[in-house]
């Protein structure tokens, strides 16, 4: 077991962190707390009017033409009869068969694309008989956060003790079911420690979701945010402005926890494209590790 050392850091001074804007000014975008619904359960029919062609309607989406000739492949590029539809993706990418047998790994591998990234885009689910691949308008893969992005400008410990790491961010074998993947890191603490937020930020979310169980979510500057689950009390409110190092819970055992022991889930996600994407929190944060 890792047992690391929290501390109260000083702002990391690296490039693009705008950890300096005054709290109240962050946007308070919808937090999406819990995984989205899979990307090929997210169509829209769109039904066009008179001389409506692909190009404007992938214009008027903020897609490219090949995404929407991909999903509509026996349309033609002319103008479309009034009341035609054409499926709309949330985002730009393709659908793929899946072989047997194949994990996210599999895929990501194939095509070149994180496979947490593949997980949470298509449900946060093992791989059914076909995924949604997100890809970029030249068919190349779109540019999405890697898992080495840091995020700048965590200044304080998310919890007020030294802790355990109890289960670290990544994949895993579950119980002989296949892989599953762990999108934050597990804190250990005993229950009723206070939970800290650990930049400047506003609240985005705070209340029961799901496995999460009760649950803060905070959004930061710079398309960033932090989440804080399986907490027992929550004492901050939706748009509350909040300091590095204010209180806003305390620890609990809420929710669908992945660890018996009493901890917090922590989680540091980057807004993308296809969505808030999971990074590892140990990248984020100075700590000792022994």
């Amino acid at each position: 077991m890792r047992f690391l050392h929290w501390f109260c850091l000083s702002p990391l001074l690296l490039p693009g962190w705008a950890g300096s804007a005054p709290a109240q000014t962050l946007p308070q975008p919808s937090p999406a707390p819990a995984c989205a619904a899979p990307a090929l359960d997210r169509f829209i029919p769109h039904s066009t009017t008179t001389g409506e062609t692909l190009a404007a309607i992938a214009s008027q989406y903020g897609l490219t033409l090949a995404t929407l000739q991909h999903f509509n492949p026996r349309l033609p590029q002319s103008p479309l009869p009034s009341g035609t539809t054409v499926l709309v993706p949330p985002y730009n990418g393709i659908q793929v068969r899946v072989p047997t047998g194949s994990t996210w790994n599999d895929l990501a591998q194939a095509y070149q694309v994180r496979a947490d990234v593949l997980f949470e885009v298509n449900g946060c689910q093992a791989p059914g008989a076909v995924a949604f691949i997100p890809r970029s308008g030249t068919q190349r893969p779109r540019a999405l956060p890697s898992a080495s992005d840091r995020y700048e400008g965590l200044t304080a410990s998310p919890l007020t003790v030294a802790l355990a790491s109890g289960l670290a961010y990544g994949w895993y074998e579950q119980g002989g079911q296949g892989q599953t993947f762990h999108n934050g890191l597990d804190l250990l603490a005993p229950l009723g420690t206070t939970v800290q937020a650990a930049a400047d930020g506003a609240i985005a979310f705070a209340g029961s979701e799901g496995d999460y169980g009760q649950l803060v979510v905070i959004n930061h500057a710079g398309g960033r945010q932090t989440r804080y689950a399986h907490l027992d009390s929550i004492t901050v409110s939706v748009g509350q402005a909040v300091r590095a190092g204010q209180a806003i819970g305390t620890v609990g055992n809420s929710g669908r926890p992945d660890i018996n022991p009493s901890h917090l889930h922590f989680e540091v996600r980057q807004q993308a494209p296809v969505g808030w994407i999971a990074q590892d929190p140990v990248l984020h944060l100075q700590v000792e590790v022994q």
